[in-house]
């Protein structure tokens, strides 16, 4: 199975022309094979940092390692971390009901079991 993806989508034509590449430098005589090419499901995980990248701005779940599990828009990446503005119920001084209010959180990535495109139907 081959998964492709790209910034700006993944068309059945690109599927098509790549397993036909692939399938041109490969031997049925010699080898007796199955080729599947598809793009990224759109609720799967993360695999590689550029999906990161193209995700900025867009609301992502995470699962943390440690089983914490939240929902946030994914504000920035690098090759070592990124972070996603989640909004959590704060109790400020005085007040007699909590405020919902916007945090950054950071993770590494050997930090997190997922990260994944959360579909909103908004």
């Amino acid at each position: 199975m081959v998964e492709i993806d790209h910034a700006e989508g993944v068309w059945i034509e690109d599927c098509v022309e790549l397993s036909r590449f692939i399938e041109s430098k490969l031997n049925r005589e010699e080898e007796d094979y199955e080729l599947e090419v598809g793009s990224a499901g759109i609720g799967q995980p993360f695999k590689v940092v550029q999906q990161y990248y193209n995700h900025i701005g867009s609301e992502v779940e995470v699962l943390t390692k440690s089983g914490k599990k939240l929902a946030g828009v994914l504000k920035e990446a690098d090759e070592e971390k990124f972070v996603v503005t989640v909004q959590k119920k704060v109790k400020l001084d005085g007040a007699k009901r909590p405020k919902l209010m916007e945090e950054d959180e950071t993770f590494r990535y050997d930090e997190i079991k997922y990260t994944k495109y959360l579909i909103s139907f908004k």
